[in-house]
């Protein structure tokens, strides 16, 4: 697979498979112009850089959805905070209490959604810049490290916080809308948002569970991996002077 380095300039007759861009210091930067992933560039695996490099991506997947899922459920809300039809005080029965929820609901939906999409728009494209380029070496680039609390705070507000509201806002907005027609039909809403928020919680707290289990069993993993690699290191320490000793002997006898 052919990469358009700088010493390919002025050769127009040459042909490229798959080279696209071009990269100045491509000896540097180890740049992969043709769309091949950092392992297949050679890029060590078991390394710091690598670990860093892993973290970008998994943060980069999480503003994406974020963004995704908090301009799609902010814009259910306002379409809903608009078209609502609301009768007049004197002819509704509505609780004005619940009138309230309903306006302090949904706005928290929005400003909860619109802080994450904010925090991904904003992020998104320092990060996108760097793993397009399909390089570790340019991992330290990147400020995924450094705004991981900000990632972290996007992703719960849009998938977590930003979801609760979203099953909230749906029950007071039928209780809204229907209470005057039928108050068993407000009521149903109620019945049926209790279950299924239970169930959104105990899968909520079952995947961190999982999530933490399986980070815990990955690094454990890592640790054995170390500890015999040090074992390794210091077998072949431990050979390298017997060896150094009996040359020495020898020497001595010689």
């Amino acid at each position: 697979m052919s990469v358009w380095s700088a010493s390919t300039v002025g050769h127009q007759n040459t042909r490229y498979s798959h080279s696209n861009s071009w990269c100045p210091n491509l000896t540097k930067h180890k740049c992969v112009m043709s769309g091949e992933t950092p392992i297949q560039s050679g890029d060590a695996l078991h390394t710091p850089a690598y670990l860093s490099w892993r973290k970008l991506q998994l943060s980069r997947a999480k503003l994406k959805a974020s963004s995704k899922t908090s301009a799609l459920l902010s814009g259910f809300a306002m379409v809903a905070m608009v078209e609502v039809q609301l009768n007049p005080p004197n002819d509704t029965k509505v609780p004005p209490a619940m009138l309230v929820a309903f306006t302090v609901c949904t706005t928290l939906l929005v400003a909860v959604h619109m802080l994450a999409l904010m925090i991904s728009t904003c992020i998104l494209p320092n990060i996108e810049a760097v793993g397009n380029l399909h390089s570790i070496s340019l991992v330290h680039e990147s400020p995924h490290e450094r705004l991981h609390w900000y990632i972290e705070i996007a992703w719960a507000f849009s998938t977590l916080l930003g979801l609760i509201l979203f099953l909230v806002e749906i029950a007071i907005l039928c209780w809204v809308k229907f209470y005057d027609l039928s108050e068993t039909a407000a009521w149903s809403a109620c019945v049926v948002l209790i279950p299924v928020m239970i169930v959104f919680l105990a899968f909520a707290i079952h995947f961190y569970m999982s999530l933490a289990s399986h980070k815990y069993e990955v690094t454990v993993t890592g640790i054995k991996e170390l500890e015999l690699l040090k074992e390794q290191i210091e077998m072949g320490d431990h050979d390298s002077r017997m060896n150094n000793l009996t040359l020495l002997d020898q020497s001595r006898v010689v």
